[in-house]
């Protein structure tokens, strides 16, 4: 695959690192993203590469930051953008980059750090459209309702405000009501409790192709959160026909398995292991196909879980996504074996009502919220209509604005950005590390030497996880010496060792005939390599 590199010589480009030339008091646009990071690669150990390029001609952009001989030591992954909508991963991605360039560069002489700022450039283009709402799909042309037409029967801007939100329909046959939270919220009416519905309650649309059906043909193609090969959801909407059928995902995919010296990956993104770990699932981690974290994995993701609620002030809140078929976080552990950490980066604290109970849903509660702060432009107003598939029904048109829910005012981003940088730094810092401990080299008779010497993980995280110890994707720590088999008496020249475990140590024995310098060298690129030389 042939890259384009954006070289670091030669931009022009004169805005300063972590403060754009603009009024940033909204997310940036693509332009102003790609500007931003053309800035950071102005720096000499940073490299910008264009992957490919989208359906829409977007560039799918990877930041490589790292020094040295960067292929070879310990990486971690940052990706924004798995979901069109989520501006904020974006937004944190772009703001990782350029706090790290700008305050902790150091950390780039022993980490390198492949940052993925926006994987649906196509969707994420959708808020700054004429028409808003919160799109998945890239560009492609999919004929999603399988009728041989292609986005015929689309979202339709009805009371012209330049975004789509929500419609209520007045019914007796309808399964929403009017919220007792909140009345101007709708929610589903509980029939178990003997609650009737009054309204049908859908995406703001008309039913083009008259199959009694709305919006179900969308302007949008696939979604990169559902193309990935990991529980594959075939059949389902913005899926696509095959896993990895996008020119973003195949790009990005073939780049990791070309760079295997990441140890762990960080996604902003809707699923979160973080704010509260995975669960461990003794029959679903002994299936055939593994669809639970592995035991050993869970305590770790316990660890660092404990990690990130210490280093960001973000508030327990009902976080019940924990990974969606096909998604990209779930991908990086369970078929590419690598520690995955996903996070929203941000979501609406718990609000508590009068009577200091607990609001029922997250629309409700995000209405509280969004009072208590002051936001006033967060809601439309209910409007009545004219529908043509709903002739002499009232039909209003309204609800909350699209991306509210998802993405923080810009005034709060920044400090979110920075408490995330300082996660995974602290990452970064407890990546695995070999070092040689305890050498003895004792002389024995007829020339030769007992070289005896500890290779030890100093590190709370083991070498490999233990699903990364089933893949042929994560090298195994291979220990070679400069010695000849004939100058070898005793020991490996070259060993494979499978995994070491957090603070783990695994003595080495040699015996080596002859003078000169005995070197042993051990590692894999997502550990770094450890080197010793021992005079004989």
């Amino acid at each position: 695959m042939k890259l384009k590199i954006i070289s670091a010589l030669g931009l022009g480009v004169v805005l300063g690192l972590g403060h754009p030339a603009w009024a940033q008091d909204d997310y940036s646009n693509l332009n102003q993203l790609n500007s931003r990071l053309q800035t950071v690669a102005r720096n000499s150990a940073a490299e910008l590469q264009s992957l490919t390029k989208t359906e829409g001609g977007k560039d799918i952009w990877m930041l490589r930051l790292g020094k040295g001989d960067h292929r070879n030591k310990p990486a971690i992954a940052v990706t924004g953008g798995v979901e069109g909508y989520h501006l904020l991963g974006v937004e944190l991605a772009v703001q990782f980059a350029e706090k790290l360039i700008q305050e902790n560069e150091g950390l780039l002489d022993n980490t390198t750090f492949y940052i993925f700022p926006n994987m649906s450039p196509d969707a994420y283009e959708q808020y700054f459209s004429s028409v808003k709402y919160e799109r998945r799909g890239n560009a492609a042309q999919i004929d999603h309702d399988r009728d041989g037409r292609v986005s015929e029967d689309h979202y339709d801007d009805l009371n012209k405000d330049g975004m789509i939100t929500m419609m209520r329909i007045e019914s007796p046959m309808g399964d929403h009501k009017v919220s007792s939270e909140n009345d101007l919220l709708m929610t589903k009416a509980d029939r178990s409790k003997g609650e009737r519905g009054t309204h049908l309650y859908m995406m703001e649309g008309v039913d083009r192709d008259k199959d009694g059906q709305f919006n179900e043909d969308p302007e949008e193609g696939i979604a990169f959160n559902k193309n990935l090969t990991y529980k594959f959801p075939a059949f389902e909407p913005l899926a696509g026909d095959i896993p990895v059928s996008q020119p973003e995902t195949r790009a990005l995919l073939d780049f990791l398995f070309e760079h295997n010296n990441i140890f762990a990956f960080v996604t902003f993104g809707p699923a979160n292991n973080l704010s509260s770990p995975l669960s461990y699932n003794a029959g679903d981690a002994k299936k055939r196909v593994v669809t639970s974290m592995l035991e050993k994995d869970v305590e770790l993701n316990k660890m660092i879980s404990s990690i990130y609620n210490e280093t960001t002030s973000l508030d327990a809140y009902r976080q019940d996504n924990k990974g969606t078929d096909g998604d990209f976080f779930q991908w990086a552990y369970f078929h590419f074996g690598r520690l995955s950490f996903s996070t929203p980066g941000w979501w609406i604290p718990e609000m508590k009502k009068e009577d200091n109970g607990n609001y029922k849903s997250q629309e409700s509660n995000f209405m509280a919220w969004a009072e208590d702060k002051g936001l006033e432009d967060v809601f439309v107003d209910w409007t009545a209509v004219e529908h043509p598939d709903f002739q002499g029904q009232k039909v209003e048109v309204g609800g909350i604005k699209p991306f509210v829910m998802h993405n923080p005012p810009m005034d709060m981003v920044p400090e979110i950005a920075g408490e995330h940088k300082d996660f995974i730094i602290k990452l970064a810092e407890l990546q695995p590390s070999l070092e040689f401990h305890n050498l003895k080299a004792e002389k024995l008779n007829n020339g030769l030497t007992r070289v005896t010497v500890d290779l030890y993980n100093n590190s709370p995280l083991p070498t490999h996880t233990e699903m990364g110890e089933r893949s042929r994707w994560l090298q195994k720590i291979r220990i070679d010496s400069n010695k000849d088999k004939e100058d070898l008496v005793s020991g490996d020249k070259i060993k494979l060792v499978d995994s070491l475990g957090a603070f783990e140590k695994k003595t080495l024995s040699y015996i080596v005939k002859g003078s000169g310098t005995f070197e042993v060298r051990a590692g894999a690129p997502h550990t770094g390599i450890a080197t010793l030389e021992v005079k004989l």
